[in-house]
C-alpha cells in the first residue's frame, strides 16, 4: 500500500513538472504600501526537492537567486528570498513599482514554474484632523496624505458624507451636543478621529478665544517692552548728562589752576586791596593803648631806660598813600628822650 502511494505520488510529480513549460504562468496584480514591508507569496507553489533554483527579476534585472536552500545572489538588501520561494522587499519606495517575475527550475535545468507580479504602490492615509466653529456651526474634516483613498462623515453613529476628496465641510443645522466620526481608509490602510462637540446659542467659538487670549499675550508683551526701552532711554540719558557734568566740573577746576600762577592782563582782581602792597611795618594798625616792643631787645630792670633813636619813615610810595588816605591814621610809637650820658654813668 504505501508502495503503490509513493508511485502515485512520483508519476503526479512528473505529470506535474513537466517538460512541456512551466507549471503556472500567470499574471498577478499586488498593492504595496509606502514605507512599509512587503511579501510577493507564489500561488499554489510549494518547495519540494525537485524544486532546485528559484530567480527573481524585476524587468531585465535580476534582483535575488534562492539554489539548494539558501541565497545565493542579492542585489542589496531591499530583497530577501525566503525559504518557501516568496520575494520579501524591505520598506517599500517609489522605486520599486512595477513588474516581477520569479522562474523556478529543477535539477535538470528544466523551468517547472514561471510567475509575473504587477506592484502598485500606495501611500497610506494619514490621521483626519476635525475642526469645528460654533459661530457659524461649521465642522471641516480633512486629512493631508494618502493616495486613492475616501474620506466618510459619520454624525451621531450614522454616514452623512463621503467624498474622494481631501477636505469635507459639513453645515450644522443647530448648536446642539453632537458627536462626529471621519474615516479615511484606502486598500492599503485606515485612519480616523472623534469629536463631541458641546457649543451653546452665546457660547464664544473656541478659535475666537484662542484668538482674544493670543492677541492679549502679545499686547502685554509689547507694552512690556516698550517700558523697559522707555526706562533704559532715561537710564542713558541721565548717566549721559551726569558724566557732560562731570566733565564741565573737571574743565572749570583744571581752567582756574591754570589762572592762578599768570594772571590774565587786563583783568580785574576780585580784591582790589589785596592787589596793593603792605604798608612798611611802622604804619601797621595797632590795637589802642598797645605799645610796640622794640623787636631785639631784652626788657630792662626797673631804674634803666634806654634811648631810641627815632627812625625815619620812608616815603610813601603813591599806592600807599592812597591806601594810607583811605583810612584813619596810623599812632606814631613814643620815643623817649635819650638822657645824658653822665646821668646815666652816675646812676
Amino acid at each position: 500500500m504505501n508502495l503503490a502511494c509513493k508511485l502515485l505520488a512520483s508519476f503526479l510529480l512528473i505529470f506535474f513538472f513537466s517538460s512541456k513549460g512551466a507549471v503556472s504562468k500567470k499574471n498577478i496584480t499586488i498593492l504595496g504600501a509606502l514605507e512599509r514591508d512587503i511579501n510577493l507569496d507564489i500561488p499554489a507553489f510549494q518547495m519540494s526537492k525537485h524544486v532546485e533554483d528559484i530567480q527573481w527579476s524585476k524587468g531585465k534585472t535580476k534582483i535575488a537567486k534562492f539554489k539548494n536552500g539558501s541565497m545565493t545572489f542579492q542585489k542589496d538588501k531591499t530583497y530577501e528570498v525566503l525559504k518557501n520561494g516568496t520575494l520579501k522587499i524591505k520598506h517599500l519606495e517609489r522605486i520599486h513599482d512595477g513588474t516581477y517575475k520569479v522562474d523556478a527550475y529543477d535539477s535538470d535545468g528544466k523551468n517547472v514554474l514561471e510567475e509575473t507580479f504587477h506592484l502598485s504602490l500606495l501611500e497610506m492615509v494619514s490621521k483626519p484632523n476635525i475642526s469645528w466653529s460654533c459661530t457659524n456651526t461649521t465642522l471641516t474634516c480633512e486629512v493631508t496624505k494618502g493616495t486613492d483613498f475616501e474620506l466618510k462623515l459619520y454624525l451621531n453613529g450614522r454616514m452623512i458624507q463621503k467624498s474622494s476628496r481631501k477636505v469635507i465641510v459639513y453645515k450644522r443645522a443647530s448648536n446642539q451636543i453632537a458627536s462626529f466620526k471621519c474615516t479615511a481608509n484606502n486598500t492599503v490602510s485606515e485612519e480616523s478621529s472623534s469629536v463631541v462637540i458641546r457649543c451653546t446659542e452665546k457660547g464664544l467659538d473656541i478659535y475666537l478665544i484662542s484668538g482674544i487670549c493670543g492677541g492679549g499675550i502679545i499686547l502685554f508683551v509689547f507694552l512690556a517692552l516698550l517700558i523697559f526701552y522707555i526706562s533704559k532711554r532715561k537710564k542713558q540719558n541721565s548717566r549721559r548728562n551726569d558724566e557732560e557734568l562731570e566733565i564741565r566740573a573737571h574743565k572749570v577746576i583744571s581752567e582756574e589752576r591754570g589762572r592762578k600762577p599768570h594772571q590774565i592782563p587786563g583783568s580785574t582782581p576780585l580784591n582790589p586791596a589785596a592787589s596793593q602792597p603792605p604798608p612798611p611795618p611802622s604804619h601797621r594798625p595797632q590795637a589802642p593803648g598797645h605799645r610796640p616792643q622794640v623787636p631785639g631787645h631784652r626788657p630792662l630792670p626797673p631804674g634803666h631806660r634806654v634811648q631810641h633813636q627815632q627812625q625815619k619813615r620812608p616815603a610813601p610810595t603813591p599806592g600807599t598813600q592812597a591806601h594810607q588816605q583811605k583810612g584813619p591814621p596810623l599812632p606814631r610809637p613814643r620815643v623817649q628822650p635819650k638822657p645824658p650820658r653822665g646821668a646815666t654813668e652816675n646812676s
